[in-house]
């Protein structure tokens, strides 16, 4: 029997998500209410913490997936294995790379098309843009380093952002450059000495840290502040503890424009510390 065209139109999706920037991007497209599973680190928007959790960062349950009757899972590329064993149970899967900003680009792109919302794709993908094109000439030339975490002394294992991710694009789209030179695909781990050599004009902290009370905010800084490098004599040491600056989705905006804050902020300062 022929179904008519209609009502495949009608037929609604039934969506699990596998990454939190994977559910962001479901729901600014528009799709949010098909979603019916997620994992339990996908805390936005609010309404994403209500779905049934079928597994964490460690690892998901193939039979919570399947219990949940999904026509789409949609889930990042290292999860390739996964894609594979769902695939041979018959289940839909969309693989997506997400870690430079032309990779969020195209995977909402790619969710648009698959999922119905090509015009709204298009806008989130000319807002980044207009976001982006905000932050030339603000500053130029400068050094950035974006490190991750709080730390109580700087001696080891500080984790920074490397050049295969978005942050290090739109450091490049402001003019400026990572202060990171690694090329490699790994998270680049630094230690002290390697602070001093990279000698920042910027360091900016991100951190998913509950207590944002000027205390707790000042605890984070301070020992950079001690580093001997160009960002402790400008005063050039921001720290953002928005959770959104870490998750490469639509809301990278939002810290496109808490950037651009802070290279105005560090312009003003960078003048008033010139003979």
């Amino acid at each position: 029997m022929l179904i008519p065209l209609w009502l495949h139109a009608q037929k609604r999706e039934r969506i699990v998500s596998l990454s939190p920037a994977l559910t962001d991007m479901v729901y600014a497209l528009g799709a949010g209410a098909d979603i019916v599973g997620v994992t339990t680190n996908a805390h936005y928007p609010p309404e994403a913490e209500k779905h049934p959790k079928v597994g964490d960062y460690f690892g998901v349950s193939v039979e919570k997936i399947v219990a949940l009757s999904p026509t789409l899972v949609v889930l990042q590329r290292n999860n390739i294995a996964l894609a594979q064993k769902l695939r041979r149970l018959g289940i839909e899967t969309l693989p997506i790379r997400l870690g430079s900003l032309e990779d969020i680009r195209r995977a909402l792109t790619t969710l648009g098309a698959r999922l119905g919302h090509r015009a709204r794709a298009a806008r989130l993908n000319r807002t980044i843009d207009a976001a982006l094109a905000s932050l030339k000439g603000i500053v130029q030339g400068k050094k950035v380093l974006i490190v991750f975490g709080s730390y109580a002394k700087l001696d080891k294992a500080i984790y920074a952002a490397g050049n295969n991710l978005y942050f290090a694009d739109i450091i490049r789209a402001s003019g400026n450059r990572n202060a990171v030179t690694s090329g490699f695909d790994r998270q680049p781990v630094l230690d002290y000495e390697s602070v001093l050599v990279t000698d920042p004009d910027i360091v900016y902290i991100l951190t998913h840290q509950r207590d944002t009370s000027e205390a707790a905010r000042q605890k984070v800084l301070r020992p950079w502040r001690r580093v001997p490098v160009k960002a402790a004599k400008y005063g050039t040491i921001y720290l953002n503890t928005d959770s959104a600056a870490t998750i490469p989705g639509p809301r990278v905006v939002t810290f496109i424009e808490a950037f651009r804050e802070i290279l105005k902020d560090a312009r003003t300062r960078f003048t008033e510390t010139q003979p």
